[in-house]
């Protein structure tokens, strides 16, 4: 028998689901508090020399963090392909503004202090904000937009179609419950890079930072408790009308879809994924505490608490959908019936075992070789070659 016929076709696509969950939160809590920095640094940096403190921070760390971002990406290509295509195409502005920005940051890092001028260093500064406010705000707007539901549908041949328009590609997906996600995506990497400023920085930097931090935290809390009432009494959810085959053919259009009552019967269904919203509570909370009593590892550790059980209650909510449709909910993706074979999702796993706990292993070590303030002198030292 065929090794891979000994791993069942359900358990697979389950573990995908779950290791591109895994990614895609690695990649908003260590990339988020990359971005927290960038917006952070108008507000907490009032000196070239303060400012040249903050970038350093992150400049040697952000294009690690970004790893988990194309990993996340490469592997809903392979894993997932109608996942991949119809987010992409419906995305499509999107994803080219947060781009754009996420473009931006490494151009800002490298040139900013090729030159001394106070403007040219400016519009490198504004960059970096630019670089860290576009995609953290639009990164929850997309999250608040699955959640509504997503206008496409499936065509028999299973070719889709996006019927939101060129512009509807973009100012469609600005609904009011989708701009609560933004802000609270927004807010959640302020309180990240706040924390990560506690831990990286020390004096008047620090202390701004806390002054920023412990808002952000409250803010991030009250929106993500918002959303969750409005979720529970204004959002229709999804749900089959008969469970599908967990190991059947990839194919949406072969199982009916309903779209009423609530996202939030998955609690009910499934009680012990309501850890995910209590970590996400509990970890703000305690970010917020932990930031006004003047710690500095705890800050960072707590708001990475929080983001990760806010974000994780989002999939485990919809599971087992991926990506349903508000106009065609029959064309709904759902773990059980848009993923790759059995045999490209095995290939996958073989090459994920081996290749991310090296990735995990070099970050890890990366992290430990970096530890430490980032102190004025240290960057005016020509011989660090600091940014």
């Amino acid at each position: 028998m065929i090794l891979f016929e000994l791993v069942p076709f359900e358990f697979l696509r389950v573990v995908w689901w779950l290791l591109i969950g895994v990614m895609l939160i690695a990649f908003a809590l260590t990339d988020g508090f990359d971005m927290g920095t960038g917006m952070l640094l108008p507000f907490v940096a009032r000196t070239d020399l303060e400012r040249r403190v903050v970038i350093n921070t992150v400049g040697p760390v952000w294009e690690g963090n970004q790893v988990w971002f194309i990993l996340g990406g490469g592997s809903i290509f392979a894993a997932w392909p109608p996942l991949y295509a119809i987010s992409f195409s419906g995305f499509y502005m999107a994803m080219f503004l947060i781009l754009t920005a996420l473009i931006l940051r490494p151009v800002a890092f490298k040139y900013r202090s090729k030159r001394e001028g106070t403007r040219w260093r400016a519009m490198w500064d504004r960059a970096l904000f630019i670089g860290g406010f576009v995609p953290a705000l639009l990164f929850g707007v997309a999250v608040g937009n699955v959640l509504l539901g997503v206008p496409f549908h499936l065509t028999p041949d299973l070719m889709p179609v996006y019927e939101g328009g060129l512009f509807g590609k973009l100012f469609g997906l600005l609904r009011p419950f989708a701009l609560l996600c933004g802000l609270v995506s927004l807010a959640m990497a302020v309180m990240l890079g706040a924390g990560w400023l506690v831990l990286k920085t020390e004096g008047v930097i620090q202390d701004r930072a806390r002054a920023i931090g412990r808002p952000a935290a409250l803010l991030a809390l009250a929106g993500y408790l918002l959303a969750g009432i409005w979720l529970a009494y204004g959002i229709q959810g999804y749900g089959f009308v008969t469970e599908p085959p967990h190991d059947g053919p990839s194919n949406p259009l072969l199982h009916q879809v309903t779209h009423g009552g609530s996202w939030l019967t998955a609690y009910a269904e499934r009680p012990w994924i309501a850890i995910a919203p209590v970590l996400g509570v509990l970890g703000t909370l305690m970010a917020w505490r932990a930031i006004g009593r003047r710690g500095e590892l705890s800050p960072l550790g707590w708001a990475q608490l929080g983001g990760f059980g806010m974000i994780a209650s989002v999939g485990l909510v919809m599971f087992p959908f991926i990506l349903p449709s508000n106009t065609h909910p029959d064309s709904s993706l759902s773990v059980w019936d848009a993923s790759s074979s059995h045999l490209t999702l095995f290939v996958m796993l073989v090459g994920g075992a081996i290749f991310l706990p090296l990735i995990m292993v070099y970050t890890a070590w990366v992290y430990r070789v970096l530890w430490g303030k980032v102190t004025p002198d240290e960057v005016e030292n020509p011989d660090t070659h600091a940014y």
